[in-house]
């Protein structure tokens, strides 16, 4: 045998670089489900479901397509626990000339594949994932010798380098590079949210739905209704539903959060752009025709297009830049834990509430519910970065730490210092109100700061932004917010604050 090809569950591309000069006839490809990738953190019910699905579902591809793969299911009693183990029983197995590999989006994972030339014997090539837009090394060169870094700088690059959404002079389509001000409407029920898109589990999927329910059911989230694509077939479909459905209102209602919708008009295509079944540059070639055609506005496009070729090519060349340092990082001391109601969704806070619901029956939130309702909640509170890092990556369907990390460490919880984000993305309770129906049915008052019944967003605000001056009140972008609060009576600001201190003290009664 010549080559051993080695294939991640986030790697399930006919295209992917590990493939692309393969020999079905000499080569073998190893995949597997093990025990140690599987647990490492409490994934989400229905992530292991989707990753374990459509990994079989991707071997069986290639076993039509004349390849010979060796795959180990999963077992809590299977021999090779580790994904080195199992690579280490093929090579002794096979004897190839080399190992061949795709390279990963985790860096510890990275550091164990990089020694496995001197633990197993063999040579071992990793290739750079052309998946997506932007190399490591574009990324850097780009980087280098910023002290800040700016996605929206980034993405007119990314813009200009592929062509999407340029007009012919070299300049941005409509005439400006983005339309974020123009995502921020509130949905208040019409036009009415399209029907999710939905795929009836097959054999396979309910085999591992079993699997699942058995050896993981102490794991976070449930397991009914499951529904995402599992083959690259179906979640091409997935994206022609958006596209038709979805994609016209995403633009006006990018930012908006129902008390009656779990989905809206989001994609949800990130789940398989995360794992393999989509490519990056096939969904915003989708939405880019889609303007061109006339069937979708350019705030639409637009919007849809900056959170893939801006926010995740941005997020993903930040991740390998600055790691590992980049994840031990703490720059505002937070030190609480996770309030409990993280993993139940039992809190009186309506929009929390929601939100976490959503997550445990999903496997899903959309950006906003993350960050300005989960993420925000967690930096007002000064929760331990490691702890809220922990939980995004685990509770939700596409998150792989490449992504996650610098999205919650440094975007939600501003633990970089500032780093990724120019300012912290802190929020009142009149920004819940204002982009959702969430406070007409909250226990809370969201009109209140102070008081048994004043909403706790409102006081935990204020409170973050004094116990932070020396942090943020030199910042251009917040001297507006500073302003207020000392225009604010003397006994007022006391009152905010003993009401901070005192939720402060009983989050998990909240």
């Amino acid at each position: 045998m010549r080559n051993l090809i080695l294939i991640l569950g986030d790697q399930l591309s006919h295209g992917l670089s590990a493939l692309c000069d393969g020999d079905p006839t000499r080569d073998r490809v190893v995949m597997a489900e093990v025990h140690q990738e599987a647990s490492y953190t409490n994934h989400h019910r229905k992530k292991l479901i989707l990753l374990f699905s459509a990994m079989r579902h991707f071997a069986d591809e290639l076993r039509q397509a004349g390849w010979q793969v060796d795959y180990q299911t999963y077992h809590p009693d299977n021999q090779h626990q580790t994904l080195e183990a199992v690579v280490a029983a093929s090579v002794t197995e096979h004897v190839p000339e080399r190992l061949i590999t795709t390279e990963c989006g985790e860096w510890r994972l990275d550091q164990a594949i990089r020694q496995w030339h001197q633990r197993l014997k063999v040579a071992v090539e990793i290739r750079p994932d052309t998946r997506f837009f932007a190399s490591k090394q574009t990324f850097a060169r780009w980087a280098e010798g910023r002290k800040q870094l700016r996605m929206e700088y980034f993405y007119r690059e990314m813009r200009r380098h592929t062509g999407l959404l340029m007009t012919a002079d070299g300049g941005p389509e409509g005439g400006q590079w983005n339309y974020d001000s123009d995502n921020r409407k509130k949905w208040t029920g019409k036009p009415p949210a399209p029907a999710p898109f939905r795929v009836e589990p097959d054999t396979i999927t309910r085999e591992v739905i079993d699997l699942v329910e058995t050896h993981f059911s102490n794991h976070f989230g449930s397991s009914d209704d499951f529904h995402f694509a599992v083959t690259r077939g179906q979640a091409r479909e997935a994206l022609a539903h958006f596209i038709d459905f979805a994609l016209p209102c995403f633009g006006d209602y990018q930012d908006a959060m129902s008390d009656q919708e779990d989905w809206l008009f989001h994609s949800v295509l990130s789940p398989y752009i995360n794992c393999g079944l989509l490519t990056p540059q096939e969904v915003c070639d989708a939405a880019c025709q889609a303007y061109q055609r006339g069937q979708v506005p350019l705030n639409a496009a637009e919007g849809f297009v900056r959170q893939i070729l801006g926010w995740r090519e941005f997020v993903r060349g930040l991740y390998w830049l600055t790691m590992p340092d980049y994840a031990q990082l703490n720059r505002l001391g937070n030190q609480r834990p996770l309030p409990w109601f993280y993993w139940t969704g039992d809190t009186r806070m309506r929009c929390l509430h929601r939100a976490i619901d959503a997550t445990r029956r999903n496997g899903y939130a959309h950006h906003i519910q993350r960050l300005m309702v989960t993420g925000n909640f967690a930096l007002l509170s000064g929760i331990a970065p490691a702890d809220i890092c922990d939980w995004y990556l685990a509770v939700y369907v596409d998150a792989y730490d490449w992504v996650e990390l610098p999205n919650t460490l440094g975007m939600v919880m501003h633990a970089d210092g500032g780093y990724l984000g120019s300012k912290p993305y802190a929020a009142s309770g009149k920004y819940i109100q204002r982009m959702s129906d969430h406070c007409q049915q909250c226990h809370y008052r969201v009109a209140d700061s102070t008081g048994d019944r004043a909403c706790p967003f409102n006081a935990l605000y204020w409170h973050f932004l004094d116990r932070h001056r020396d942090q943020f009140a030199g910042n251009p972008r917040m001297s507006m917010m500073y302003r207020n609060w000392d225009r604010q009576k003397p006994e007022r600001r006391q009152a905010i604050l003993a009401r901070g201190d005192w939720l402060l003290d009983h989050l998990e009664q909240l």
